[in-house]
This record gives C-alpha cells, structure tokens and sequence, in this order.
C-alpha cells in the first residue's frame, strides 16, 4: 500500500528539492527514501524509476521556468523585458541547479508528453522577451537560440562556481543583457535608420 501522505507530487517535490541540494548527477531513489523516511520499494508505488523520477522533476522546473520569467516580464517590453526576464533565469537556476540541470537533460518521450508543453511554454517565455525588438520573422529561431545559449551558458556556470576571477559577476551579467540588448537593436535597425535608445525600447 503506498505511504499516507506521499503522492507522485510530493515525492516529485522532495527530489526536486534534494536535487537543488546534492546536484542532479547525484539524486538516487535510496536517498530520497531515506530524505522521506521509508523504504526505497515504497517510492515505486508513486514513480515507476529513478528515470520516470527524473523526468517529473524536469517537468516541474520547465514549468517554473516559464513562470518565473513570464511573471517577471509581465507588462514590460524590449531591454526592459529582457533584463527582467534573463534576471528571473538567472536567479532559478542559482536557487535550483539540480531541477534545472534535470530539465535540460530530459527529453520528450513522444507529442503527448507534459514535457512539450512545459518546455514550450519556455520557449514562448523567452520569444516574449524578445517580442519588443520587432525581428524579423526569419531571425526569430536565430536569436532565440543565441538568448538561450547565452543566459543558459552564464546560468549554469555561475550556478556551478565557475567564475572565480575577482571581478563582480553581476556587472558581467549587466554587461551581457547590454551586449545582447544593443546587438538585437543594430539587428532591426534599417540601413540609414538610427538604432532605438533603450528609453525608446522601453516605450514601445
């Protein structure tokens, strides 16, 4: 009989929690039995495998990814949005490395899979960012893919103590969110068109 007051929920929840604490590479069903109290047979009664564990953690942090940022650049637009939106990236994945690192490991199982929707909806996340910049249909994809390569690079290396040089990490991150800010507008400026000020991507 599965425990009382376990659920697939909560024990989704505990690993994510011990995953944030140990580091995912590290997560195992005996250490979550012993985090909750019972014995590890009793787990498979709410997950089917450490894999299937896994990948309902990597569906609640996509999950709250996306809402992290969607809260965050809620009513904002261009370097305004931006800012807020790779701000909010930033400081998940500092509080969570170990369900942040499951969500980029897992991948879909087929179309039907939660896991579409919750990394969709990242996705959206971050084109709504984006959305103030007016880019060109055809170059969507492309900055799509630098903004994630660039806040997911900055992220998990921060995450990990990966800047150790003595120089202050939050102007290195104001540093990139400018350089992306002001590559995105010399992208939709025309030639003989002067490039927005953020104060005028602010008012758009």
């Amino acid at each position: 009989m599965p425990r009382a007051g376990l659920s697939p929920a909560s024990v989704t929840e505990a690993g994510a929690l011990l995953a944030d604490e140990v580091g995912f590479d590290q997560l195992s069903m005996g250490l979550l039995a012993e985090r909750l109290g019972v014995k590890t047979p009793a787990l498979y009664n709410h997950v089917t495998s450490q894999a299937h564990l896994a990948h309902r953690i990597a569906i609640l942090a996509m999950t709250e990814v996306a809402d992290a940022i969607r809260d965050a650049t809620q009513g904002r637009a261009g370097s305004d949005a931006l800012t807020a939106g790779a701000q909010a990236m930033r400081m998940y994945v500092r509080e969570h490395p170990g369900r942040y690192a499951a969500g980029n490991a897992a991948r879909p199982t087929g179309p039907d899979d939660p896991l579409m929707a919750a990394a969709g909806r990242v996705i959206a996340s971050w084109a709504a960012m984006l959305r103030g910049y007016r880019l060109d249909p055809d170059q969507e994809i492309h900055a799509l893919r630098m903004l994630r390569s660039m806040l997911h690079g900055f992220a998990t290396l921060e995450a990990a103590g990966g800047f150790q040089i003595d120089t202050s990490v939050d102007d290195s991150f104001t540093w990139m969110i400018n350089f992306i800010d002001h590559g995105l507008q010399a992208t939709t400026a025309t030639p003989g068109q002067q490039r927005p000020s953020p104060a005028d991507t602010h008012r758009r």
